[in-house]
């Protein structure tokens, strides 16, 4: 744990949200300034600065990140389809140095995104 990382102080319990999803190794929340109907965050427990800083051994957790994303989605309703972002870095929209996906869904999602 990053002991300034807000990420990881909601992961501890220290910030306390509202879970919709967790396990051993992820736990999923609302975002608190969602940009459609369906906005969850799903984090890792285990502290990543980014997508760019996980490595090849990794991928179990990068692979558990997405298959709980698409659950989370089902649980939702979210049939109709959904977006799963990760931003990386700061040109990548990066805002929380902890790696994180976001869902989103409720709505029809344009593109380009942005």
């Amino acid at each position: 744990m990053a002991s300034d990382c807000l990420f990881c102080k909601i992961a501890s319990g220290a910030i306390p949200v509202t879970r919709l999803y967790e396990d051993e190794q992820l736990l999923a929340f609302p975002d608190i300034n969602p940009q459609a109907p369906v906005h969850i965050l799903v984090i890792p427990r285990q502290h990543f600065a980014s997508l760019a800083h996980t490595a090849p051994e990794d991928a179990g957790l990068i692979g558990h990140l997405l298959a709980a994303a698409a659950e989370i989605a089902r649980q939702q309703n979210l049939a109709k389809g959904y977006r799963l972002v990760i931003n990386t870095g700061n040109d990548g929209g990066q805002t929380v140095e902890h790696l994180h996906v976001h869902l989103l869904g409720g709505r029809h999602m344009g593109w380009p995104p942005g």
